[in-house]
């Protein structure tokens, strides 16, 4: 009888009720992404395609020559779009058992198939996609297939968001559980929504400021419908936010740890805890109520998002006037920059290049090596930089490099 190696005071096991669905580990899911970046990754993707595409048909198991004739039918539908790879049984049963390698698809084994002895010896697989495997294909699908310039506020959301909250409301003072599931499950996607939206689209706006040399036509052409874009959503969300903070506090009225614990019953994910599922919801709730109120005096997610707003019109603002500045004038960033690294380019000796250097960044030696102690006494003036303290410099000299001075005399009032 082998003994327990766990000291006796240990506590025993917690038992997640999971059946063991915890145990693909963290470095089996980054492996499921390997054929992205593997050699054959064109290959790798057409394949995973094949059977998204079957999936979608309500087939799910393949096997080899099932996976060939689908890319032969992708091969038509996309011949003048894209170049679809032809691949027979024999090419892609060593790329499918790198799939199931990496976990992306399940292998089993399918002895109907099998029309002879030969075949039944040969082992006849049929494969298909594992629950994290078609997740991690999707993700790369969704990488690939996404938009960058694809971003926008989403302002209509806020009146539904209103009415939502007005609805829980209602549901949670009369203890239906289905309706509460329901309407929180609703705001929080329309919240994540919200909130993925701005960050794109603001994200998408500081592109545009760093690349406004190479597209200041694009700029131009829409700056007008942005700027209106981002006042309507300003507008929507400065009339909605204290509308949506009382609603929010109409919902805590009518006991949010108890809409919680509704929430809870009415969830049908079976592979979780009833606690698990009560956490889960406290905090999404938790989270949706922070979007709009605060307790602490902290600024809310609201506040945050007007003050973003409102900086991001006076950062396209600008942008508009430096883009016509620099078309007005002829005069770029970028053209400066080449005409600069051209003067480099032709300077006929190293010390020339450096003296250019030294004229364009004024970084050749320190400005303020001038500047006294106030004590000479105390700090002489023969003490290296290493041993004395630093001298104090005025702001007028560190911000304009000239010595800071007693300005003109006021004028006198006569009377």
């Amino acid at each position: 009888m082998t003994a327990d190696p766990r000291p006796a005071d240990a506590e025993p096991p917690v038992d997640t009720g999971r059946f063991g669905l915890d145990a693909f580990t963290r470095d089996d899911r980054l492996r499921l992404f390997s054929f992205a970046s593997a050699q054959n990754r064109a290959e790798y993707l057409w394949t995973l395609r094949a059977f998204e595409h079957s999936r979608a048909n309500y087939v799910v198991l393949l096997h080899a020559g099932d996976v060939a004739d689908v890319l032969a039918t992708l091969g038509e539908e996309y011949a003048e779009a894209i170049d679809v790879p032809r691949l027979d049984a024999d090419q892609l049963t060593p790329l499918l058992d790198q799939l199931y390698a990496w976990q992306l698809l399940d292998r089993s084994y399918d002895g109907a198939r099998a029309a002879t002895l030969s075949e039944y010896r040969n082992r006849h697989y049929v494969y298909q996609f594992t629950q994290a495997g078609h997740r991690a294909y999707r993700a790369v699908e969704d990488v690939l297939g996404a938009r960058m310039d694809d971003a926008a506020l989403s302002r209509l959301v806020l009146p539904e968001l209103l009415r939502d909250l007005t609805d829980l409301a209602e549901a949670n003072a009369k203890g239906d559980s289905d309706e509460v599931y329901r309407k929180l499950s609703r705001l929080d996607a329309a919240l994540t929504d919200m909130a993925n939206r701005a960050a794109r689209f603001y994200l998408m706006l500081g592109d545009l400021a760093r690349t406004n040399d190479t597209s200041a036509e694009v700029f131009l052409r829409h700056k007008d419908a942005l700027l209106e874009h981002m006042r309507e959503f300003s507008t929507q969300l400065s009339r909605y936010a204290p509308r949506l903070a009382e609603a929010i506090r109409g919902v805590e009225a009518t006991d949010a740890e108890a809409m919680v614990a509704r929430a809870a019953d009415a969830d049908e994910r079976v592979f979780g805890t009833r606690a698990e599922r009560l956490a889960d919801w406290r905090q999404r709730w938790l989270g949706l109520a922070h979007w709009f109120t605060s307790d602490d005096g902290r600024p809310t997610e609201t506040e945050r998002l007007q003050d973003g707003t409102m900086g991001a019109i006076s950062g396209v603002l600008a942008l508009l006037r430096r883009v016509t500045e620099a078309r007005r004038g002829g005069v770029s960033r970028e053209s400066q920059l080449r005409h600069l690294a051209a003067w480099f380019t032709a300077a006929p000796d190293a010390d020339s290049a450096h003296a250019l250097f030294g004229a364009v960044f004024g970084l050749t030696r320190p400005r303020h090596v001038s500047t006294p102690h106030p004590d000479p006494d105390l700090i002489p003036a023969r003490r290296t930089w290493w041993e004395a303290p630093a001298a104090p410099v005025s702001r007028t000299l560190v911000e304009t490099g000239k010595s800071a001075a007693p300005g003109a005399p006021a004028k006198i009032e006569r009377n």
